[in-house]
Formats: C-alpha cells, sequence, structure tokens
C-alpha cells in the first residue's frame, strides 16, 4: 500500500529512461562486430527471419488440440486479436518459409478483407514488434555508422571472400554496400573495411529507422521521391555534381525501410510508377535511384486493401506482372462470438467510456450475436439455420452436430466474413448508448436498440441489408429471451449447485444401470426396481434427446465417464455440456411456476416480495448484476413469463 502511495519521481523515471538508452548504446569497429556475429551469427539474420523469430519467440498454444477444429494460437499476436486466428496462422507460415530463405521472400504480402477486420492491426503489431524485439538481447541488431540505410555491416566483406567466411563460420551473407557506405569505405576508411565504425540501431517507426510506412494520395501532386530518396541541392554545390553520393539524400521510405518491414497503405490505389518501383524491390531486393545502380534492400513489404480494390486490380490487365509478386492472404471478419465479445471489451477498456456506467451481463454477448449472424451464409443443409451455426462456430455442441462439422460448414460458404456488420459499427453504437444523458446502466435490450437505431444512419447499409438485419435482431432477441429466463430461474434456485449435482447422480446411476442392463437398490426399500425411465426421459427431452437417439446419448454419457476415470478426473454435471443444459433446464422447468408467479404479481406479499430481494441480491452477489439492470431483468422475465 505504501509502494502504491508512494509518489511518482519524474526525475527518477526520466533517469532510468537514459540509463535504458544508454545500455542500447554500442559502438565498435567491424572487427569487433564481425566477432559478435561469430559468436551469435543471428545478429545478422535477414528481415523475414527476424520478424519470424519475434512472433516465435512470444509463444505458441494450441486450442482444442488433436480435434478436429484444433487452433494454433500465436500468443504475439492474441492479446490484440481475436477469432482470425486462421488468417494469422497463414501469415505466420508465409513468416517461417521467407526465414528459410525461399522464394516467397521475395513476394509481396498483401492482406485483404472488409473494413475493421483487423487488417492494419495485424500491421501495426509488427512494426510496435519490431520496435520492442530491437531492444532485446535476442532482437538486436547492427548497422553502418552513418549509414542513411543502416544497413548490414556483413556487406563490407567482398564477395569473393564470402563462399569462404561461410564455409569457415557458417555465416550467410547477402547483399552489397549501398553508394554513400560505398564511398566513406573508400574516401574516408581509404579501404581499411576493418577499421569501419558500427553502432547499434533500434528500430523506430517515429524516428524513420527501419520502419517506413507509405500512404497515397493526389497522383499529381505525390512524387516517387517519398519512395526513393532525392537530391541534396544544398550539397551540390560542395560535390559538382549530382551522382556523388554525397549529394543524395537516401531517405525515402523504401531506403530507410531497409532491414525492417515496410507498410503500404490501400497499396492497390497507388499510381503505376509508385507500383513499378515494388516490381524490382520485390523480385530483385533492390532499389532502382536516379544516376545510381541498383541499390540492395532487405525488407518485408506488407499492404491491405479491401475486396472490392482488389478486385479492380485483378481485373486489370496491366497489373500481371505484380500479380504474380503478391501473396494475398484473406483476413475476414471473426465468426466467433466469444472472440467478438473480447473485441468489444478491448475496444471499450481502451477508450474512456464513462465509468459510472454499468454494462449489464451479455451487453456485449447479444451485440457480438447479431454481428456474427450478419456475416453468416444460411446453410444448404435443411436442419441447420444460423442460430445454430453460430453457436457451432463457437463451440457449442448443436444437436446431433459436432466440432468436426463446422470445417464442412466453413468449406460450404467460402466468402463467409467477408460482408456483414464491422466492429467498428458496433462500437460506435454502443458507444452513443453510453454517453446518453442519464444513463446508469446499459443493458442488453438497450444495445439491440442502438443497433438498430444505426442503420438510418449508415450509408453502407442498403434497404435490403436493412430489412435483413432486422429479422437478424429479433433472432437475438429470442435468444436473449430463453437467457435472461435461465439467468432469473437460475437465480431463484438457492441450491443450485447441490440440486443440480443431486439429480444428475440419479440420472447417472439410472444410465450406469440400463446401459448394463442392471437393476438399482431402492434406497429406503432396499428392493431391487428397473431403471427410472421416466426420469431419464424427463430430463434428455430436454435437448431435445428423440427415443430413438437415447441409447447413443446414454451411452455416450458412460464412455465420457470411463475417460475421465480413467484420467483420475471427477465428472459431474458440467462435464457434459449437453447433460449440464438438460439438468438446469429440467430444474428450471420445475421451477417455472414459482418464478413466473413471483415475478408478474402486481401486489406481492412478503413471502414473495423476501424472494426478490433474494434473487435481486444473488443477481448483484453472483452473476454481475446492479440492482438498476437485476431489477430491469427482473420485469423483463416477468414481461415473458405473463405472456407464456
Amino acid at each position: 500500500m505504501e509502494e502504491r502511495n508512494k509518489k511518482l519521481d519524474i526525475a527518477e523515471l526520466l533517469e532510468r529512461h537514459r540509463q535504458e538508452r544508454e545500455r542500447l548504446r554500442w559502438e565498435g569497429t567491424f572487427r569487433e562486430y564481425f566477432e559478435l556475429v561469430t559468436q551469435n551469427p543471428k545478429i545478422a539474420r535477414l528481415a523475414h527471419a527476424r520478424i519470424c523469430d519475434m512472433i516465435l519467440a512470444a509463444g505458441v498454444e494450441k486450442i482444442n488440440e488433436g480435434q478436429p477444429n484444433e487452433i494454433t494460437r500465436y500468443k504475439f499476436f492474441s492479446k490484440e486479436l481475436f477469432g482470425i486466428d486462421e488468417a494469422i496462422e497463414k501469415i505466420v507460415e508465409y513468416f517461417k518459409s521467407a526465414a528459410q530463405r525461399l522464394e516467397v521472400r521475395k513476394r509481396i504480402l498483401l492482406l485483404m478483407g472488409p473494413v475493421g477486420g483487423g487488417k492494419s492491426t495485424i500491421v501495426t503489431l509488427l512494426k510496435r514488434g519490431l520496435e520492442q524485439y530491437t531492444r532485446t538481447d535476442e532482437g538486436a541488431l547492427y548497422g553502418i555508422k552513418g549509414c542513411p540505410m543502416h544497413e548490414e555491416p556483413l556487406h563490407l566483406i567482398p564477395h569473393d571472400l564470402r563462399p569462404e567466411i561461410e564455409r569457415h563460420y557458417g555465416i550467410y551473407i547477402e547483399g552489397d554496400l549501398c553508394p554513400r557506405c560505398q564511398y566513406n569505405l573508400e574516401h574516408v576508411y581509404h579501404g581499411r573495411h576493418e577499421d569501419v565504425l558500427v553502432e547499434r540501431i533500434v528500430f523506430s517507426e517515429k524516428e524513420r529507422i527501419g520502419i517506413g510506412t507509405f500512404s497515397p494520395s493526389d497522383p499529381k501532386s505525390q512524387d516517387i521521391t517519398e519512395l526513393t530518396g532525392s537530391v541534396d541541392l544544398a550539397a551540390i554545390g560542395e560535390v559538382g555534381v549530382e551522382s556523388d553520393p554525397r549529394a543524395y539524400r537516401f531517405d525515402g521510405e523504401l531506403n530507410i525501410a531497409n532491414r525492417g518491414i515496410m507498410e503500404f497503405i490501400e497499396m492497390l490505389k497507388c499510381d503505376e510508377k509508385f507500383l513499378y518501383s515494388l516490381l524490382t524491390l520485390s523480385q530483385e531486393q533492390s532499389i532502382k535511384t536516379g544516376r545510381f545502380a541498383m541499390i540492395y534492400a532487405d525488407e518485408v513489404i506488407i499492404s491491405h486493401t479491401n475486396e472490392n480494390e482488389y478486385n479492380a486490380f485483378v481485373a486489370n490487365k496491366k497489373n500481371e506482372a505484380l500479380q504474380d509478386r503478391i501473396i494475398v492472404i484473406r483476413v475476414p471478419y471473426n465468426l466467433r462470438v466469444s472472440d467478438e465479445e473480447k473485441i468489444y471489451k478491448k475496444l471499450l477498456d481502451q477508450s474512456e467510456a464513462p465509468k459510472h456506467v454499468h454494462i449489464a451481463p451479455y451487453t456485449l454477448r447479444v451485440a457480438a450475436m447479431f454481428a456474427v449472424l450478419t456475416r453468416l451464409q444460411p446453410s444448404k443443409r435443411q436442419n441447420i439455420d444460423l442460430i445454430k451455426k453460430m453457436k457451432l462456430y463457437d463451440g457449442q455442441d448443436v444437436d446431433d452436430f459436432k466440432a468436426k462439422d463446422v470445417k464442412e460448414l466453413r468449406e460450404e460458404a467460402e466468402r463467409e466474413g467477408m460482408e456483414g456488420i464491422s466492429p467498428r459499427y458496433i462500437i460506435n453504437r454502443l458507444s452513443s448508448a453510453l454517453v446518453r444523458d442519464g444513463i446508469t446502466c446499459l443493458t442488453p435490450i438497450d444495445a439491440l436498440r442502438a443497433i438498430r437505431d444505426g442503420f438510418d444512419q449508415h450509408t453502407g447499409i442498403s434497404a435490403e441489408d436493412r430489412e435483413r438485419y432486422l429479422n437478424l435482431i429479433a433472432m437475438v432477441r429470442k435468444e436473449y429471451d430463453e437467457i435472461a429466463k435461465n439467468e432469473v430461474q437460475r437465480a431463484f434456485v438457492y441450491s443450485f449447485e447441490e440440486m443440480a449435482r443431486t439429480l444428475c447422480d440419479r440420472y447417472l446411476d439410472n444410465v450406469e444401470a440400463y446401459c448394463n442392463k442392471e437393476k438399482l437398490k431402492d434406497p429406503i426399500t432396499e428392493e431391487e426396481v428397473e431403471p427410472d425411465e421416466k426420469l431419464m426421459r424427463s430430463i434428455e427431452e430436454q435437448i431435445g434427446i428423440s427415443e430413438n437417439a437415447k441409447n447413443a446419448f446414454r451411452q455416450e454419457i458412460l464412455i465420457r465417464i470411463s475417460s475421465y476415470a480413467r484420467k483420475g478426473r471427477t465428472f459431474d454435471y458440467k462435464s457434459h455440456e449437453r447433460l449440464r443444459e438438460a439438468i438446469e433446464r429440467k430444474i428450471f422447468a420445475d421451477l417455472k411456476d414459482v418464478v413466473r408467479i413471483t415475478t408478474t404479481s402486481k401486489t406481492a406479499d412478503p413471502d414473495q416480495l423476501r424472494r426478490l430481494n433474494e434473487v435481486i441480491d444473488r443477481l448483484i452477489r453472483e452473476h454481475g448484476y446492479c440492482s438498476v439492470c437485476a431489477n430491469e431483468l427482473l420485469n423483463y422475465v416477468g414481461s415473458l413469463l405473463s405472456r407464456a
């Protein structure tokens, strides 16, 4: 507590900052640098390999390992990006291949997808990650001091010596000195390669070191020198000719991005003359600058665009040469409700959303459900509607469908996720609702109302889309109705866990006896009795298990119990998702009359009032509600039950 209340000393913070900058400072001769490389060859790795190592260093985890829906999740991206693991996996595959110096490193990486899908966030994470990585010991790199392109010092080694260096030290060297460094080697260091000064460099987009960014603007006013540098008119008077390296500023975005990453914002909107520069850079790894020979550049070129721009680009035959040098990775919208919730939570946490406004449970979930539904395509299978599809994609077992069916559904709808409502629209509508006058709590119904009211303001929503979205809101409302009733019904059960476990144990005892063709012993009379078929069916019918399917379901439960026993784990009603749902629904069904009478009574008696207060207290204490949304939930469910 004392440490927390200690006054922050700005002078101490600044001193620590200076010390960190000093720690990163290193300067020495090329001879000293070469010794560092022989001890750790990774220092001299190429740009793609550096980014690949940076991503993998953050860690990898497997989700649903061994299952048909197994996902490889890279922790480097997982704190900021949700639900686009497949696209990220393809991006990492690109860097893994490029890190091995395979041909894909000579390709432009183009992220293509709908607006607000996370394309620019991926690039931003790579850029910010590189800035941090080059500050670590693992990501340290060095450049020739005074070089405007911060180039690899190993370029100082003449080409005829490089095979011997590789044989002896295992160090691969690629590239040539830039014109400025070549001039300095001859005229400043008088050909003594080993005396050339080398310094440690830290990437910084702001300081234009290792990270370049180019955004297209008016083709008439935008100059190619933004990419490739320009003549220094002031220096010409001193050196005499424009072809002297000292008279040229090698400060274009392609120059300063050497050894790092070059981002082309909306690359396909660029004028053709800018795209031609990329042809040479991507295939030959060289920059063409007037009055100089080709200048070697080692950099990752990454861009992002929307689908319409890409389709127009592909349709233009003049772009065939560049098309062949592009690797396109689709970055669709997220299709998992749970991940969509995480997106909204992250965006709200990063904003200055009013802290006094409480966001009720399931508010972000219903917004996420609507957004995901707009991105889904109807299945050709008659027994799968959009709601079932949404739940399957979110990892839930629905009816007789399992996780393995998700792959088939995805293959059935190739364009799924490329259209629909973006997270930006949802977060904009939630933000508007959060700042309404007098609001203290944002409920799921408030969220749906805010989303609906914004349709007329959204220029990209046609009349046809509007009608479809209104139908989807109605579908989400029905789903929330069930959630709300379950929330209230569960809160009415004082010892819900104990009741559920007791009911589950009874069910499991009967299932085991039924499957093994045995009898049970009555706990009171100790007589042997047949398994209670009525009890088992009353539970199974809650989740639509038919008479024909009951045997398979019961066998599935026994197999799950055996699996848990082999692993030394205890099986309970939460261990099987569909059994949990069935147990809960059975209890809720038994309590439905009690809930309806209590929540709809206009003149509650003392006992009913006590029940209501206990339910509100439990909703607040255990379920995350505030007094406002707890009361609204009870009123809402009361109106639903009164109509039932």
